[in-house]
């Protein structure tokens, strides 16, 4: 070992023991909570204290690595070891949308979804494979040039402002749409185990936030996400290994799961024979053509329902019923649409809903099923199986190409000393991400099983307190009615948001308390994590990329780094204001940001590294293309904005979803970067520096 490699090696050491000390720590608190639960301690203080005492180690993490050190604020002074770069890294990955809703997706869409849906293995194929495109195209080559954000990169490889300036604007863009999508799981949590409202479950999610990134930049962040892999990881495997044993008597989850899926098939064809099924599927027929019919005249329909309700208000004042039922009828009146063009959107919702659920096991396609339709069927059916494996693969793709275009993942791989451990980290963060995508197939898989075998059947007099509960939080989480009266719970009666089951699996699998604080401070920490990468990249786009060169270039570097931190506080309020009108579920918001990172940064990246001929106008053209392209892909086919211009059903091109557009993009940006980039050949190009950076 040279004498240069011995500091390194004696930091790796002391960070191996601090580290092995937390875990520690962290376990005997656990154990002591179990302890205290056994004890009778409430609920009511065990879930508080969890979600406080783990805030409270980020914090701290924060305070201690606070800098305004420009190595060290951006970059963590390059001297982050391979495995912990790796741990921080997985940890910045495993946001909210894998912690919390990936295995939801599962649950609803299977493993290959519908036709409008490409199903929950699209995400776990996309986004491991992303690593390889990272380790293999992107990481060593950034870390070689030793620059601090992935905007540099487009400025030094291609020169000029514009490349700079779209790559931070594509920056700021994909970066915020990820980072609400964090702060509305943050806000889900925190409301949950607090008991308070959402909007202020947001603000109290976002002080663990701030404290790490806004004191410490990478530095601070970096050390607190190993700090938070630790306690997903554990969050993680803990409740799905207890249900894999209560399930099958192995608490090898990814080993045992296939016996249940097994079972799910034979539950299924039941349910699609069941009568009370098929009770509930007419009523919801039934809901979806009043809305129908209401459509036809949505300014008398609106008159009529206000008149009805304010006649239900007034009988029963007059009759001087129940305070609590008053209230309720108060409530119906005010939640009815203000005017008809408010109407319009919330019966079109409604009417789509209903007769998505008026379909066979409440519009969920079969758990193992290989994509939907037939390919020897009827000519609908082999439209409808290519469509869905064209939906499956495009969303792949997306995910994949995404991933190696990432803004806050690149820069983790600047934080390296070497380019050699760049490369070595990517590898260390796959084997951390595996260790939990493996048993997510298997989770949805058990939790299914759990909800027809103990849910599904049961009494509405006796339901589980969590659905209440859950339900309080954010009715569109869960929702249990009883559609055809008999008093029985029925599969199609039964409404769970992806968000909710990860969160909720303690709770459906009868698991000890301090297990369900386990999980929810393994989702806060997830979420955490993601969002303390976003937020920095966010504010380091704006001020370091965008502010200081093309406004306040006599900034010196410590002015710069100031104002980043105030920079970020301003996005994360932003970020929690739109997270707060809760705009969409995690994982369509997460699957939007990378279709746009894949467009817009992936092609012009790629040929930088590996084709000399890539020039600055080809750069430039296939940035704007890509991002155009898939931005108004996105727009023009959200439910919101075709509603708001009265634009009728979504049109899609070759049935792929908005949320795979990236497909599209990156094709475009890729074609018209290449033609562009030949069409000016007579221009010199930028080479690529080869020099090994300290």
């Amino acid at each position: 070992m040279s004498d240069d490699q011995r500091p390194q090696a004696r930091y790796a050491r002391r960070v191996g023991r601090i580290l092995s000390l937390y875990t520690l720590g962290l376990c005997a608190v656990l154990l002591l909570m179990a302890w205290a639960e056994q004890q009778g301690v409430s609920r009511q203080w065990l879930g508080p204290f969890f979600l406080f005492a783990t805030v409270m180690v980020y914090a701290a993490i924060g305070i201690w690595g606070r800098t305004t050190d420009p190595d060290e604020y951006y970059v963590a002074g390059r001297r982050i070891p391979a495995v912990y770069n790796g741990m921080a890294t997985a940890a910045d990955w495993m946001s909210a949308a894998s912690f919390l809703s990936l295995a939801g997706g599962l649950y609803l869409q299977g493993f290959t979804g519908s036709e409008g849906q490409p199903g929950g293995l699209a995400y776990v194929l996309g986004w491991t494979g992303g690593f390889c495109l990272v380790a293999l195209l992107v990481a060593p080559y950034l870390r070689r040039m030793g620059l601090y954000t992935l905007p540099d990169f487009f400025q030094v490889r291609y020169g000029g402002a514009w490349p700079r300036r779209l790559a931070a604007l594509g920056a700021i863009l994909c970066s915020f749409t990820y980072v609400v999508a964090q702060i509305y799981g943050i806000g889900l949590i925190a409301s949950r185990l607090t008991g308070v409202q959402f909007e202020i479950g947001i603000l109290l999610g976002l002080g663990g936030v701030l404290l790490c990134s806004f004191l410490g930049g990478m530095r601070a962040v970096t050390w607190t996400q190993v700090a938070q892999y630790v306690i997903l990881l554990l969050a993680f495997l803990i409740p799905v290994s207890w249900l894999a044993y209560k399930q099958l008597g192995n608490p090898l989850a990814p080993v045992a799961f296939g016996k249940q899926l097994a079972q799910i098939e034979r539950a299924e064809r039941d349910l699609l024979a069941s009568f009370e099924e098929k009770q509930v599927q007419a009523e919801y027929l039934r809901r979806a053509e009043r809305y129908r019919q209401a459509l036809t005249d949505v300014e008398g329909a609106l008159e009529r329902e206000r008149a009805a309700a304010q006649e239900r208000l007034r009988q029963l004042k007059q009759q001087g019923a129940d305070p609590a039922r008053v209230v309720a009828a108060h409530r119906e009146l005010m939640a009815l649409p203000k005017d008809p063009q408010a109407a319009r959107e919330v019966w079109t919702r409604a009417m789509q809903e209903a007769l998505e659920r008026a379909k066979p096991l409440n519009g969920l396609p079969l758990h193992g099923r290989a994509f939907a339709g037939d390919p020897d069927g009827t000519p609908a059916e082999r439209e409808a199986f290519e469509v869905s494996r064209r939906n499956f693969l495009a969303l792949m793709f997306c995910l994949m190409v995404g991933t190696a275009g990432l803004p806050h993942l690149l820069t983790r791989f600047y934080t390296t000393p070497t380019v050699r451990e760049a490369r070595d980290s990517v590898t260390w963060a796959l084997l951390f991400i595996v260790l939990l995508y493996l048993s997510v197939p298997a989770l949805a898989v058990l939790v299914k099983y759990e909800v027809l075998q103990h849910l599904v059947g049961s009494s509405f007099d006796a339901l589980p307190t969590w659905i209440v509960q859950w339900a309080r939080v954010d009715p569109a989480l869960v929702s249990v009615t009883d559609v055809n009266g008999d008093g029985k719970v029925q599969f199609g009666e039964i409404r769970l948001g992806a968000d909710i089951i990860m969160l909720a699996t303690p709770e459906i699998g009868a698991m000890p308390y301090v297990v369900s604080a386990l999980v929810a401070a393994g989702g806060l920490a997830a979420a955490l994590s993601t969002a303390d990468g976003l937020l920095l990249t966010i504010s380091n786009a704006m001020v370091r990329d965008l502010y200081s060169q093309d406004v306040a270039p006599q900034l010196n570097p410590e002015q710069r780094v100031i104002l980043s931190k105030f920079a970020l506080l301003a996005v994360a309020l932003l970020a929690a204001l739109v997270a707060s009108l809760k705009p969409a579920d995690i994982l369509p918001l997460v699957s939007a940001s990378f279709s746009l990172a894949a467009a817009t940064f992936v092609p012009a990246l790629v040929l930088g590294i590996f084709w000399p001929g890539a020039t600055r106008a080809g750069a430039v053209a296939g940035m704007s293309a890509g991002l155009l392209l898939t931005s108004w892909y996105l727009l023009v086919n959200a439910a919101w904005v075709r509603a708001a211009f009265g634009l009728g059903p979504p049109q899609l091109w070759f049935g792929i979803v908005p949320v795979a557009c990236g497909v599209f993009g990156v094709a475009l940006g890729t074609t018209v970067a290449v033609v562009v980039s030949l069409a000016g050949r007579r221009n010199r190009p930028l080479v690529l520096p080869r020099q090994e950076m300290p």
